[in-house]
């Protein structure tokens, strides 16, 4: 993860069609998120910003997936918090 002039470049890595949603923990140096949603037209994103919209307590529009739309390894870029607001959000699931 790394802090931006206007935000924070957060990895993460996808595992769909779960039991439930939720953070589970670290994975190869991005943050694991299981979702309920399936792979397909976009699901899986779409429930991947409203789950971190929700943890993060901001709007959705603070939340754009920058890379890897297509893929179960993403760069989320979350705007208006800083490096330290997302560790302490995320370190109090844990």
């Amino acid at each position: 993860m790394h802090e931006t002039e206007d935000g924070v470049i957060l990895p993460v890595r996808i595992q769909p069609r779960a039991s439930k949603d939720e953070i589970v923990g670290e994975y190869n140096g991005a943050l694991k998120i299981k979702l309920t949603s399936p792979p397909v037209e976009g699901e899986a994103n779409r429930r991947c910003i409203e789950f971190l919209s929700k943890r993060f307590k901001i709007a959705k529009s603070q939340l754009e997936i920058i890379k890897g739309e297509k893929s179960k390894d993403k760069l989320i870029k979350i705007i208006g918090l800083k490096r330290e607001d997302v560790l302490k959000i995320l370190h109090n699931k844990f």
